[in-house]
């Protein structure tokens, strides 16, 4: 029975999935496929990890505030690093420590979130999670040079 509903929940999922690659299509905008590959990357956590629905409905507004704090950092990082880019030729010393704050706060992020994550999943998934998340990146890469290649 329990299986049924995590089946159904999954199903769920992709169906809006589907929804939201319509509407892509539709609107032909970039946010809007970046709306899709996080819908999918959703489901394929949920998968992974083996959520239960009720796991699933605690864990995803945990997983949504971590995913606009990481998001956040990157695009500050990604503007400094721009910048320091555009300031000078060389690399000097400052942007180095930049870029290594940054790093330091990802990871001071992630622990935060594997506390938040191991009160609804438990600590093996919590840690787990950010493995998971990582193949699902590797896999959109090795889709996107698939495609590249593909093109070529």
């Amino acid at each position: 029975m329990m299986l049924q509903v995590k089946n159904l929940l999954i199903i769920c999922i992709f169906i809006f999935t589907s929804f939201a690659a319509f509407a892509q299509q539709e609107s032909g905008g970039r946010e809007d496929r970046f709306s899709q590959i996080e819908n999918e990357k959703i489901a394929y956590i949920i998968k992974q990890l083996k959520l239960t629905p009720a796991e699933t409905q605690k864990f995803i507004p945990i997983y949504n505030q971590y995913s606009k704090e990481i998001w956040a950092l990157n695009s500050a990082k990604t503007k400094t690093v721009n910048s320091n880019k555009s300031n000078s030729n060389s690399f000097n010393r400052s942007s180095s420590n930049d870029v290594i704050e940054f790093d330091a706060r990802e990871v001071e992020i992630k622990k935060e979130y594997r506390t938040k994550y191991s009160q609804v999943i438990g600590s093996s998934r919590a840690s787990q999670f950010f493995v998971v998340e990582q193949e699902f990146r590797s896999m959109l890469r090795q889709e996107l040079q698939n495609r590249k290649d593909k093109n070529k």
